[in-house]
C-alpha cells in the first residue's frame, strides 16, 4: 500500500521576464517585457519619512557596474502576491530586474554596523549567485540618504527599506493584473506531510541585535515591509515557518 501523503498548501510562482527597462514618465511595467522607471514618487516618499533627506533613482545597465556605490542595504526582487497569502496561492514575479537599496547620511557617513561596502560596483556586488543580480540582468538603484547619524540608528534605516517598498508597489500593483498564461517560467510547490516518517526542521539563525542587523517577517507582499514584524520587536524568539512561507519571500532582511 502506497504510504499516506498529506498536501498542506499549493503555492505557485508565475515569472515574467524584462528585457527593457529605460526611464519614463511613470513607473510601469508590461506583460510583454517592458518596463519604465520614474523619479515622480521621490518627493513624496521623502516627505513621508521623518529621517530620509534625499533619494536618488538610477538604472544600471547590464555590465554597467564600474561605477561609485553607498553600502548596499539589500538586494530585492519585485514580487507580489496575486491569490492567497505567504506560503500559498499564487505569486507573480519578475525576472531580469533586481532593486539594489543603499545609503549614506548627510555627512557621507555609510549606514553600516560592522563593515561597509561603498566603493565601485563591480567589486562590490557578486553577480549570478543565489539572491544576486545576474550578468544580464537591469538593476534599478535606490539611493537613499539619511539624517546625520541615522544610518546606525534603527529608525534610519526601517525608513529606507520602507521608502523602497513603497516605489516597489507601484510595480507590483501593476503586476498583480498580468495574465498568468504569458509568464515566461511557473514552477508548482506543495508543502507535503508524510505521517509516520521523520520529520525534518532547519533552522536558520537570522540577525536581531539593532539597525541593519534586523530582521522582518509576515508582511504583506513577497520580500516586502509593510505589514512585516521586526524579530527584535518579537524578542529574537523561535518563529517556525512552512517550506514555501519562506520560498514566498516570508523573510526579508534588513541588512
Amino acid at each position: 500500500m502506497a504510504d499516506e501523503i498529506k498536501d498542506l498548501r499549493r503555492l505557485v510562482i508565475k515569472a515574467f521576464h524584462m528585457t527593457d527597462v529605460e526611464w519614463g514618465e511613470h513607473n510601469d511595467i508590461t506583460v510583454d517585457g517592458h518596463m519604465t522607471v520614474s523619479k515622480e514618487m521621490i518627493d513624496q516618499l521623502v516627505a513621508e519619512e521623518e529621517f530620509l533627506e534625499k533619494i536618488d533613482i538610477q538604472i544600471i545597465k547590464p555590465g554597467d557596474h564600474d561605477r561609485w556605490t553607498n553600502t548596499i542595504m539589500d538586494i530585492i526582487p519585485i514580487s507580489t502576491k496575486v491569490l492567497g497569502k505567504l506560503g500559498e496561492g499564487i505569486t507573480h514575479t519578475i525576472t531580469g530586474v533586481y532593486v539594489m537599496l543603499t545609503g549614506v547620511d548627510v555627512n557621507g557617513k555609510q549606514c553600516h554596523e560592522f563593515g561597509s561596502s561603498e566603493g565601485n560596483l563591480k567589486e562590490k556586488l557578486y553577480l549570478n549567485r543565489a539572491g544576486t543580480p545576474g550578468d544580464d540582468d537591469y538593476i534599478i538603484s535606490f539611493d537613499v540618504t539619511l539624517a546625520a547619524g541615522m544610518g546606525q540608528e534603527r529608525p534610519g534605516p526601517t525608513a529606507a527599506h520602507r521608502a523602497c517598498d513603497k516605489f516597489i508597489q507601484s510595480y507590483r500593483d501593476k503586476m498583480k493584473k498580468f495574465k498568468g498564461d504569458k509568464c515566461t517560467e511557473r514552477h508548482e510547490y506543495h508543502d507535503i506531510v508524510r505521517p509516520g516518517k521523520k520529520r525534518v526542521l532547519i533552522i536558520k539563525q537570522v540577525a536581531g541585535q539593532g539597525a541593519m542587523y534586523d530582521t522582518h517577517l509576515f508582511a504583506k507582499e513577497p520580500s516586502g515591509v509593510e505589514g512585516g514584524k521586526s524579530i527584535i520587536d518579537m524578542g529574537n524568539m523561535p518563529v517556525i515557518l512552512t517550506p514555501n512561507e519562506y520560498r514566498d519571500g516570508m523573510i526579508r532582511s534588513m541588512q
